[in-house]
C-alpha cells in the first residue's frame, strides 16, 4: 500500500524567471526562461514526495478564484488531493515573483506569506488524519498545524518541521514535532547562533534536529548525537525550491532510514534539483526508485 502524507502549509503560484543577473534600479530585463507552477514549501515538498511513488495531500488555502486553476490542474497532474482549508476564499491566490540568476543559481523572491490568508479549523480533515505515515509542516498555517500535529502525536504518526524562518506561533507547534530540520536562517526568540537553536529544541524534547546551510555540511543532533552530514559539491543552476524538495525526499526516506541516512539521501536529491531550472526539471532526470 502507498505511503500517505499529509503536508499542511502554505500553497502559491509562482512566477520564475532565469536573467543573467538581478535588475538593478529602473532595470528593465529580458529573460532567458521562465516557469508558471505550484509553489510554497509545503506544496514543493508534496510534489517531491509524491516523486516517489507516495500519496501526498496537501492543506493549504486556495479557495475559488479563477487563478486557483493553475494550482488544480499542476496538482491533478501528479494526483496530488488538496484539502482547501478555506474553500469559499475569493481573493487570488498568493502570487511569488521570482528571479533566478543564471551565472550562480542564486534567487531573489517576492511573495505574500500565509499572514494574507488566515484560517479556522473548521475545514480540517481530522476524521482522515490517523490514514497519514507523516505529517509535515512549514509552519505558514499556525492554528490548523496545531491541531493536526497534536492529533498526528496521539497517533504515533511522525511530525516533520519544515523550518525555513522561525514564525510567531510556532512554539505552539514544537512540542508535537519528531524530526525539525530547519535552515541556517531559523531562528527562534533570542537565538542567535545554531548552538543556541539546538539547545532552544532540544529543551523542547525534540529528538531529531538538523540545520542545513546550503552547499555546507548538515548538522544535526539525534538522541543527544552530535555530527555532520555531508552535501554534494555541484555547480547549481538554480537553488529556488531545494529546501523544499529536500523535505519531501526527507519525509520518504525517513520511513526507511535512519535519521543521518534519510539526511544524506535527501541531501543528494536536492542536490541534483540544484543542477536544473525550475522545481520540477530534476524529476525528469531522476528515477523514481530510488
Amino acid at each position: 500500500m502507498p505511503t500517505q502524507g499529509l503536508f499542511v502549509g502554505l500553497v502559491t503560484i509562482d512566477l520564475v524567471y532565469l536573467t543573467e543577473n538581478f535588475p538593478q534600479s529602473n532595470d528593465k530585463l529580458v529573460a532567458n526562461d521562465y516557469t508558471i507552477s505550484a509553489g510554497g514549501p509545503a506544496t514543493n515538498a508534496a510534489i517531491a514526495f509524491r516523486h516517489f511513488g507516495n500519496l501526498p495531500t496537501i492543506l493549504g488555502v486556495m479557495g475559488c478564484h479563477p487563478m486557483t486553476q493553475i494550482i488544480c490542474q499542476e496538482l491533478q497532474q501528479y494526483n496530488i488531493a488538496l484539502a482547501d482549508l478555506n474553500p469559499t476564499r475569493a481573493e487570488p491566490p498568493p502570487v511569488s515573483s521570482i528571479i533566478v540568476t543564471a551565472g550562480s543559481g542564486d534567487r531573489a523572491v517576492v511573495s505574500i506569506n500565509a499572514t494574507k490568508s488566515p484560517v479556522s479549523n473548521d475545514f480540517l480533515p481530522l476524521d482522515r488524519c490517523q490514514n497519514f505515515d507523516i505529517v509535515l509542516i512549514d509552519g505558514h498555517q499556525i492554528l490548523p498545524s496545531v491541531a493536526i500535529a497534536q492529533l498526528a502525536q496521539s497517533h504515533q504518526i511522525p511530525v516533520v518541521l519544515d523550518g525555513g524562518s522561525w514564525k510567531p506561533g510556532l512554539e505552539e507547534v514544537l512540542p508535537f514535532v519528531n524530526y525539525a530540520v530547519c535552515s541556517a536562517n531559523f531562528y527562534p526568540p533570542e537565538c542567535d547562533n545554531r548552538q543556541e537553536v539546538f539547545a532552544y529544541l532540544e529543551a523542547i524534547s525534540i529528538p531529531h534536529i538538523a540545520i542545513t546551510d546550503g552547499a555546507n555540511p548538515i548538522q544535526y543532533l539525534s538522541n543527544g548525537d552530535r555530527a555532520t552530514v555531508a552535501v554534494p559539491q555541484i555547480n547549481p543552476r538554480d537553488t529556488l525550491g531545494a529546501g523544499d524538495i529536500f523535505h519531501g525526499a526527507f519525509c520518504h526516506f525517513i520511513l526507511q532510514q535512519d535519521f543521518p541516512t534519510a539526511l544524506a539521501s535527501a541531501a543528494q536529491i536536492a542536490s541534483h534539483a540544484c543542477q536544473q531550472f525550475g522545481t520540477r526539471e530534476w524529476m525528469k532526470s531522476l528515477p523514481a526508485t530510488l
